[in-house]
């Protein structure tokens, strides 16, 4: 029985939604030593940067940052390593044709507990040109712009 229960986010890839096209995204245990663990429990990490990869049939996540642990000492770990994905073997050779195809990327969007265990969720993505990215916000202001007339036009009551 865990003793935590629900979802805790402990960081989000906010830029990773504006850089890339999401097409499937996946939940990925990880490997973690005590102290990353700790850390990530006071809500400590960035995963702007990180990136996943594919090697000898496992997956990886590198380039997430989890800063070292406030009161450990020489047992702490190190900020930025590689670290371990755990995956269904199924999932890893989907992921590993998926990038193998061309074009397509591994992101991790969240890092998380869920019921206690410290997951990742990692997008197969695809790269947006800058026009896409231009297009993205305007839609997006447009969108904005269109409910403010519309909740205006109800205070009015027109």
């Amino acid at each position: 029985m865990p003793r935590e229960r629900g979802e805790k986010v402990v960081a989000t890839n906010r830029r990773a939604r504006h850089e890339y096209t999401i097409e499937k995204t996946y939940e990925a245990g990880l490997v973690l030593t005590g102290t990353e663990v700790k850390s990530l429990r006071q809500g400590r990490a960035n995963i702007s940067d990180g990136y996943a990869y594919i090697a000898n049939g496992e997956a990886f996540l590198d380039a997430v940052h989890i800063p070292e642990y406030s009161q450990g000492h020489w047992t702490n770990h190190a900020s930025k390593r590689i670290r371990k994905l755990l995956l269904h073997k199924d999932e890893i050779v989907k992921l590993s044709h998926a990038v193998s195809a061309g074009g397509y990327t591994l992101v991790p969007l969240k890092l998380y507990f869920n019921d206690g265990r410290a997951k990742v969720e990692i997008a197969v993505a695809k790269g947006k040109r800058e026009y896409e990215k231009r297009q993205t916000i305007r839609e997006r202001e447009d969108k904005r712009e269109a409910e403010r007339a519309m909740r205006s036009r109800n205070r009015l009551g027109e």
